[in-house]
């Protein structure tokens, strides 16, 4: 499988670290990754909430106060950028930069600050980047980017890699507070009236999915996870059904907010914003009628970087890519996964069975992440691939992919047997995810004593089913290495899709 040369370093590549600051209504964020490509890593990420949007729509003005807090950590960001030697510093500034009167003010003195040119994005131009940020974190996307911030609402459509016309409205959680003078009530009906402009865009939604970018909806999310005990604390990828998520949010609007549940996570200056997201997202609902809401954790700064790569990086999957460049970091050997993945690829195309595209790249992933934990302990490495797994910072994945990673690589490790699964991911992955990890750790525990993790054996000794017999085929001059052992896991994989299994000598 090639991966493009950007997106999969060998270990001990020196990092070329590329920063995004972003001068949001709400927050003032740096975010620095370790270079340019499909799936930049975050080497830092800091946040301070200056609420330079507070207020702008009655007053016309940034507050003082706000402002000294941003110029402040703006300089902060400048120091810490040149320690980490930060090759391309991008600085964007957003609504309230945009609306307030003193905005070319602040802008001025926010240069000067940081030491860099500031690009202040139009309503428009933020919305186009929040979509490709969620082109470049999920596969395939099909439906409505959502971006909230605390001045102003974006949504705009997306269809694979193509960006439709985005809205901008001035409905972001700082906005609609000032606006309707802390009354829900007001700031609700603020909101139906505003929808109005987004009807080309909310048309299309029915049936799909709406894609929700931002802090605060990050926040709900959290909160919602809490409220339902999900297991797996990951935000990118969280999907929740739409009538669910409505008794939610009418829960968040008409409680106070220091009595939700996990809320101490949930930073004190964000919290009285939290109703008002609901509020928004609720009338996105009730409006758009989507399929499903996804949680983006990708958005501006990933869009930015995202349309920086040339065409041919930006068709690279970044879930292939991540995991490619884990597997050249971490594995004993970068090229026995290669293997595996042409190895497993034969196999599969002699079952009967068809495998999705989806399937094809989940399992092609686990390939590449098989070898994470060979440092560990033996009687943990099952137990810490699923920590290294389920948790990673992948975009391209949804919950129950991200289960069926873990999955694989941790039955190679404990057993197939469905005892040995972890019952938590077994759920997540849903019943024929489940199976589909249970086929390929019984793969991996016949490929790993072949090759010992070596790449440039696997090629020489194909597995296959045929005449319902499992045949794997090993060269005469290694006849050595079809020990019981071996013999035992051809025959464990063959009885897990009912088939006999043998050894059989070529050469």
């Amino acid at each position: 499988m090639d991966l493009h040369p950007a997106t999969s370093p060998a270990a001990g590549d020196r990092l070329d670290p590329v920063a995004i600051i972003d001068i949001g209504s709400n927050s003032v964020r740096l975010v620095a990754y370790d270079r340019l490509g499909r799936a930049p890593t975050p080497i830092y990420n800091e946040k301070v909430l200056c609420g330079l949007g507070r207020n702008v729509l009655t007053t016309g003005r940034l507050n003082e106060e706000a402002v000294r807090r941003a110029l402040a950590a703006l300089a902060r960001f400048r120091v810490l950028c040149d320690t980490m030697g930060v090759t391309r510093l991008h600085v964007l500034a957003t609504a309230a930069a945009r609306d307030a009167e003193n905005g070319p003010d602040f802008l001025e003195a926010a240069r000067a600050a940081c030491g860099t040119e500031i690009q202040l994005l139009s309503g428009r131009r933020e919305a186009e980047l929040s979509a490709l940020g969620v082109i470049s974190g999920f596969n395939a996307p099909d439906g409505v980017v959502g971006d909230l911030g605390g001045g102003s609402l974006e949504l705009v459509d997306v269809r694979g890699a193509v960006v439709g016309q985005g809205v901008t409205m001035p409905l972001g959680g700082l906005a609609l507070q000032d606006l309707s003078g802390g009354s829900l009530k007001k700031a609700a009906k603020l909101v139906r009236e505003h929808m109005r402009k987004a009807a080309p865009q909310l048309e299309t939604l029915k049936g799909r999915t709406f894609y929700a970018v931002g802090g605060t909806w990050r926040a709900l999310a959290r909160l919602h996870m809490a409220a339902r005990q999900y297991p797996l604390h990951v935000m990118h990828g969280y999907t929740v059904e739409p009538s669910d998520e409505l008794s939610f949010l009418q829960v968040v609007e008409q409680s106070d907010a220091s009595q939700l549940q996990d809320v101490e996570a949930i930073s004190e200056a964000r919290r009285p914003l939290l109703a008002y997201g609901a509020v928004v997202l609720e009338e996105v609902i009730r409006v758009g009628r989507p399929r499903e809401i996804a949680i983006s954790a990708t958005g501006v700064r990933e869009g930015l970087l995202y349309e920086q790569l040339d065409r041919d990086a930006r068709a690279v999957d970044a879930l292939i890519a991540a995991a490619g460049e884990l597997n050249a970091l971490r594995a004993r050997s970068p090229a026995h996964a290669e293997d595996l993945i042409g190895w497993t690829d034969r196999f599969v195309e002699s079952l009967d069975g068809p495998e999705t595209l989806d399937e094809r790249r989940l399992r092609h992933a686990a390939c590449l992440l098989s070898d994470l934990a060979w440092r560990a302990h033996p009687d943990y490495r099952g137990e810490q691939s699923i920590a290294l797994i389920q948790n990673g910072a992948f975009t391209g994945i949804d919950h129950p992919g991200r289960a069926y990673l873990a999955l694989a690589v941790a039955l190679r490790h404990d057993g197939v047997a469905p005892e040995k699964a972890s019952p938590v991911l077994r759920a997540l992955a849903g019943p024929r995810l489940f199976e589909r990890a249970r086929l390929l750790g019984a793969l991996l525990r016949v490929a790993f004593p072949l090759s010992a993790g070596m790449g440039g054996v696997l090629g020489r000794a194909p597995l296959a089913v045929a005449d319902r017999t499992v045949t794997l085929h090993l060269p005469a001059d290694v006849e050595a290495l079809g020990s019981d052992r071996l013999l035992n896991r051809v025959r464990g994989l063959a009885r897990l899709i009912g088939r006999e299994g043998r050894i059989e000598l070529v050469g």
